[in-house]
């Protein structure tokens, strides 16, 4: 686990570096208004879900008795901020995997791996199909793993899922410029528990307030010092 701290650790680093800050700032910016504008489009539609989700567990009923009235509204109003900040959060980072990790590959390559070699066994075609199979898996893990909350072990699934998420959506990009196809399916085989360690702490990271706002971008700067500090080691083993 020391490579996992280690890439965590530069990852704090570099985050409050002049050039990488307005990369913190915009992947958030585009997903909250992408969401604003969507919530303020299908308003209806959303808000027919989340009463479906209440009537499902008991709670529109109890809700449609309570007085003041707004007391219920408001409780409808948190509901509505609990779908949009996980939302928001999610697509920040695609948003980051897809579009801001050219920028900070280019930031720690050119300062912490100079000599690295670039065979770009990757590309945006790829990124994106790795994106959409990334996506695809994270709602499965919620859908099948619901039935799971009505036993209590549904606290451990967003760690579980956020975890998945980060490392799936982020290896990939991270080693797409350096790396060619089979070293990149061979550190991805061989350092299988590492990545996932590494996904399950930069998670972490999106659970704690004020500090979750950066989360995209450390999770993108920590799997970019994984990946080429690895790459590195496979091409010249010490």
């Amino acid at each position: 686990m020391t490579s996992v701290f280690e890439a965590l650790s530069r990852a704090f680093r570099d985050l409050f570096q002049f050039q990488v800050l307005w990369i913190v700032i915009w992947p958030i910016l585009a997903a909250s208004l992408l969401w604003f504008l969507l919530g303020v489009a299908f308003w209806s539609t959303f808000s027919g879900w989340i009463a479906s989700g209440l009537t499902a567990i008991g709670i529109q009923t109890w809700l449609e008795g309570v007085e003041p009235r707004w007391v219920a509204y408001g409780i409808q109003a948190i509901a509505h901020l609990i779908l949009f900040v996980p939302l928001v959060f999610i697509t920040a980072l695609v948003i980051t995997a897809l579009f801001a990790m050219p920028a900070l590959i280019r930031l720690v390559a050119d300062r912490d791996y100079p000599h690295l070699e670039r065979k770009n066994g990757g590309g945006f075609a790829g990124s994106l199909l790795n994106a959409l199979i990334a996506l695809g898996i994270f709602a499965a893990i919620w859908l099948i793993t619901l039935p799971l909350w009505l036993i209590g072990a549904g606290l451990v699934i967003p760690f579980i899922a956020t975890a998945y998420l980060n490392q799936r959506l982020f290896r990939y990009d991270a080693l797409a410029e350096h790396a060619s196809q089979d070293e990149m399916r061979a550190i991805f085989s061989s350092r299988r528990s590492l990545l996932w360690g590494l996904g399950l702490l930069t998670g972490l990271v999106q659970f704690i307030p004020i500090l979750n706002l950066f989360a995209p971008v450390l999770t993108a700067l920590a799997f970019i010092h994984f990946g080429l500090a690895h790459l590195k080691n496979v091409r010249q083993p010490p």
